[in-house]
């Protein structure tokens, strides 16, 4: 109820953004604290700098909207956050503006954007602002004298008991289940893309489905440790690291087993407004930009020349390096999406999925 209404809101507010006056721009981006992070590191300094008004439309995913203006023929968006799969399936369907790298800021040594961006950042159709993680968090409180520490831990109930948060859908929770159950990073596809492989990934799911409790937008699992309505939960990096640090809730991550994934800005052809829309496209991603992002959430910037100018998060206190999905220590375990993969399998894993969730 919660995920239609807050899109059926998006859709509403696209709409009436529908006739933006010139001087204006659409951005359609996930809300929360990853939102208050672009607004804060590009709209702002980008409305100061060239006089663009920004306006800023949350969705629980922006390529719904997206999506559904495209097969309208009404678009109002102007520039979409979304990832790195709908991407790809909206460029290959012609939906997109194509965008040459030439175009995008260097480097401040010079460095061209197409050599600057870190490796899956530039698409024909995307350019990608940052790389985030899913991983695991828990409330301290809950297991003072003997905290979990691995992907295993949140599938032992006995020695860490609770309910657990869970993203309603199979991209982020067969792989994990792969993980805890003692698959390497790098073999998960290989398995996912066997019957034995999905098999094996929904019996450990069994072993926790009676005490899952499941999650559709990015808010959700952060609330649901906040009120004690699981003892653990994954979720997005950044949200668990604005409600630990910015609010001082008592959470701590687990990187073992993280899933990391890009989010990429995208304009869709017939954009009301494209020319601002690329203005804004190449100010939000040149190398200050994405430093300043990580001020206010802890993101990797998807330039190589940004990383060494992410400091100190806006409290002045707290070191951002530790925290960043790409930083070499989180990374071990870690499992990269893989668009291709799930072009060919998300349809035959989800009905699975859906099919498991109801029992059947």
């Amino acid at each position: 109820m919660k995920k239609t209404l807050i899109l059926t809101t998006a859709i509403a507010g696209l709409a009436s953004a529908a006739v933006a006056a010139e001087g204006e721009v659409n951005v359609v981006s996930w809300g929360g604290a990853y939102e208050r992070s672009q607004v804060e590191a590009y709209n702002a300094p980008f409305t100061e700098q060239t006089g663009i008004k920004v306006n800023m439309i949350a969705a629980d995913n922006p390529a719904t909207p997206l999506k559904a203006q495209v097969e309208a023929r009404n678009i109002s968006g102007d520039v979409f956050d979304v990832e790195v799969s709908d991407a790809i399936r909206l460029c290959d369907e012609g939906a997109l503006v194509e965008i040459d790298p030439a175009v995008l800021p260097a480097a401040p040594d010079g460095t061209p954007a197409e050599e600057d961006f870190l490796d899956g950042a530039l698409l024909d159709c995307a350019v990608a602002n940052i790389f985030w993680g899913t991983v695991i968090a828990f409330d301290e409180t809950k297991f003072a004298d003997n905290p979990p520490s691995t992907a295993a831990d949140f599938f032992d109930l006995e020695a860490f008991p609770g309910k657990r948060g869970l993203p309603k859908n199979p991209k982020r929770t067969l792989y994990l289940a792969l993980i805890a159950d003692g698959v390497p990073a790098d073999e998960i596809y290989d398995k996912l893309g066997s019957d034995e492989g999905v098999d094996q990934a929904f019996a450990k799911l069994d072993t926790i489905k009676d005490e899952v409790v499941w999650w559709e937008a990015g808010a959700q699992p952060v609330q649901l440790l906040a009120d004690g309505e699981v003892t653990m939960a994954t979720g997005y990096n950044g949200r668990f690291f604005d409600a630990m640090v910015a609010e001082g809730k008592p959470f701590k991550i687990i990187w073992d087993g993280q899933y990391m994934d890009l989010d990429m800005f995208v304009i869709p052809k017939d954009s009301p407004n494209p020319e601002a829309a690329m203005e804004y496209l190449k100010f939000a991603t040149d190398t200050q930009r994405l430093a300043d992002q990580a001020k206010y959430i802890a993101y990797g910037p998807a330039r190589k020349s940004s990383a060494a100018l992410v400091g100190m998060y806006q409290d002045g206190e707290t070191e951002m390096a530790p925290h960043m999905p790409t930083n070499p220590d989180h990374m071990t375990s870690a499992v990269m999406d893989d668009p291709e993969f799930w072009a060919d399998h998300d349809a035959e894993l989800t009905e699975r999925f859906n099919s498991w969730l109801a029992g059947s």
